[in-house]
């Protein structure tokens, strides 16, 4: 038997996808950047199944891809064209295997819809708050195999934080049960480390226990413009102090970005009044403080008296606070139509996040003069995605030809800051050669060893992370 004709014996005929046609979805990245070919995507139903298909795998040395939702930023979850590899896609798997409200967690599998745990959370009087821009259809595996961060990671951690226990089949086929719920077990080596933001390199996560936390009773949300990205971070200190820390996030938005989603998001109109070089989207929560409203006023009138607010919107109901994080979730998507972007999503010490936007500003325009600073994002960890955009008049391809001139001006710049190159996206395809780059020949020596001793044949999502 062929490894295909063992791979349908296992998950049945129709879930075993071999057309190049039907396989299409399956090999590109939403963004298009990255497209490639496989031999078959493979679509098992449960643990056991992944497990046959990894062991069979690695007897007949079959590279394997794992793939969630496909909505991944740097190619980890594409393969390559040469045609070899198995796209093996964790879809069916999406049931929630415990709800247990005593302990505050959820098990679950791993290709479940993000936004869908989310709203078992909200139906139990907890929240799972994971928040990103493509929840309606990413996977909580691959927001384990990635890491993944959102707006809300200022309060409550990023992916890694909300994990407590992992189930994961490893690249030899046996399976590690490591779903444990506890908050504390100081049993030598914390194993799941080792495979959450390792893309699918070290593994395959099939089911996971994760945090759920109380509902907070009161929030609201705030549009301010301010004069500068460095009176945006003296903001984020006021709010912070002011409200006894309930900042669960805060967004940067430049006018651009704004310009951007009016023209290409449908009935959405600039929700301030004038025009406004940069604005900070701030949300507050809490379940003890019923008046966020008054709150919320309090801060931004000491922020207007102190010179670092210009003007400011609070809405009144849900619905228009809704409306103001639309502005925030549709950025990513409005860039699209407007051509070429070079993407880059930098972390680095929030002190420094106005100084890192200018320094690249100045490095990009000495390469691609003209270039639109698309500089948005997280200043309440330090995450900026900073994606410059073509000029109007330059053609795409020859702007995209930059990409690795400019991509390594603004790396050199994040690290020269202690940042990273890599805050919340991963590696994947595209950042591999720069990881090699600019990590310490030391670390790149321990993952390579990590990589060698759980998967020595290096079946598992090759040429993705390391090379």
């Amino acid at each position: 038997m062929t490894v295909i004709e063992k791979f349908r014996a296992i998950v049945g005929e129709k879930n075993v996808i071999t057309e190049a046609a039907d396989m299409q979805a399956y090999v590109t990245e939403w963004r298009d950047k990255f497209i490639g070919r496989a031999r078959a995507v493979v679509l098992p139903k449960s643990t056991e199944e992944v497990a046959e298909i990894v062991r069979i795998a690695a007897e007949m040395k079959t590279p394997l891809v794992p793939q969630g939702g496909n909505t991944g930023l740097v190619g980890g979850s594409i393969p390559f064209m040469g045609a070899d590899e198995v796209i093996l896609s964790t879809r069916r798997m999406n049931k929630v295997r415990e709800v247990d409200r005593l302990n505050g967690t959820l098990t679950v599998d791993a290709g479940c819809i993000l936004a869908d745990l989310q709203q078992v959370a909200e139906e139990n009087g907890f929240i799972f708050p994971l928040r990103i821009g493509s929840e309606g259809s990413c996977q909580i595996g691959g927001n384990i195999s990635t890491n993944a961060g959102g707006v809300q990671v200022l309060h409550y951690g990023n992916t890694r934080e909300q994990v407590l226990g992992l189930e994961v089949v490893l690249p030899d086929g046996r399976i590690w049960d490591g779903l444990t719920g506890l908050r504390k077990d100081n049993t030598g080596y914390d194993l799941k480390q080792l495979f959450i933001g390792a893309e699918g390199t070290l593994g395959i996560v099939t089911g996971a226990v994760v945090k759920m936390y109380p509902r907070p009773k009161y929030q609201q949300v705030a549009l301010a413009a301010v004069p500068s990205v460095d009176a945006a971070i003296e903001f984020l200190g006021l709010a912070r102090a002011m409200s006894g820390d309930q900042v669960t996030a805060i967004e940067l938005i430049p006018r651009i970005c704004v310009d951007m989603v009016v023209r290409h998001v449908p009935n959405f109109t600039d929700p301030m009044p004038a025009r406004y070089d940069w604005h900070v989207l701030i949300e507050l929560s809490s379940s003890a403080t019923p008046d966020l409203a008054g709150l919320m006023e309090r801060i931004l009138a000491a922020a207007f008296e102190q010179e670092i607010v210009l003007d400011a919107i609070v809405p009144a109901s849900d619905a228009q606070q809704q409306k103001l994080w639309q502005l925030r979730e549709e950025i990513s998507a409005a860039q699209k139509p407007e051509g070429g972007s070079i993407k880059h999503d930098i972390s680095v010490p929030v002190s420094r996040y106005a100084d890192f936007i200018r320094e690249a500003d100045i490095a990009v325009r000495k390469i691609v003069p003209g270039f639109r600073s698309v500089a948005f994002g997280h200043i309440g960890d330090g995450n900026v995605h900073y994606n410059p955009l073509q000029p109007v008049d330059m053609d795409k391809e020859v702007y995209l030809s930059h990409w690795e001139e400019v991509s390594r001006a603004v790396h050199d710049i994040a690290v020269r800051m202690r940042g990273s190159i890599s805050a919340e996206h991963g590696i994947g395809r595209l950042k591999a050669d720069d990881l090699v780059h600019y990590k310490p020949a030391v670390e790149i020596d321990l993952m390579r060893r990590i990589k060698k001793a759980l998967d020595p044949d290096g079946i598992m999502n090759p040429g993705k992370l390391l090379k």
